[in-house]
């Protein structure tokens, strides 16, 4: 694996390195040792998938509280997504600044996002799955969101909106 970090300090765009022959190819997704070596968190104790079947479906912005912060790895295993990580931490020279990502079955990249980062995606196609690892579990009372096209933040989506749940579109401006 590549390690690349974008503008965002701790946010990563992971890139694969395939081993190939005659039957195809074969490369490392994950390895505690490496992301650990790169100073990402390597704890990953949950792994979820999203389905979304119409291009233009919008899914965030969200991020949990301290104490259940998370990191995240995300990749799209089927279709594309436009992937946005929002730099949320106040003594961070990036805070509230944004990097986005275009993930793909085909280019297989993922993007790292730590702990005190808010993140979401716009789906380029339908059918679209995305698969998320993440460094904690799940805690309702910790969940926590802003919305996508918040002037706070000023994220350049690249295709309208075209599905978007009632709590993510009404989520309040972040404060």
């Amino acid at each position: 694996m590549r390690f690349c970090e974008t503008k965002l300090s701790g946010v990563y765009a992971i890139y694969l390195e395939p081993h190939l022959d005659e039957r195809g190819f074969f490369a490392r997704l994950w390895c505690h040792r490496e992301f650990k070596e790169n100073g990402l968190n390597p704890n990953l104790v949950q792994c979820n998938m999203s389905f979304n079947a119409k291009r233009g479906t919008l899914r965030g912005m969200h991020y949990q509280a301290a104490p259940h912060a998370e990191a995240k790895l995300i990749r799209c295993t089927k279709g594309a997504i436009y992937d946005v990580a929002v730099d949320l931490r106040p003594s961070s020279p990036t805070y509230k600044q944004w990097v986005a990502q275009t993930l793909t079955a085909e280019n297989r990249t993922m993007l790292y996002v730590p702990e005190g980062c808010g993140h979401g995606f716009l789906t380029l196609e339908d059918e679209s799955e995305v698969f998320y690892q993440m460094s904690e579990y799940y805690a309702p009372e910790a969940a926590r969101g802003f919305r996508w096209n918040d002037p706070a933040f000023g994220i350049s989506w690249p295709e309208k909106v075209e599905v978007i749940s009632e709590r993510d579109a009404t989520y309040p401006e972040f404060a």
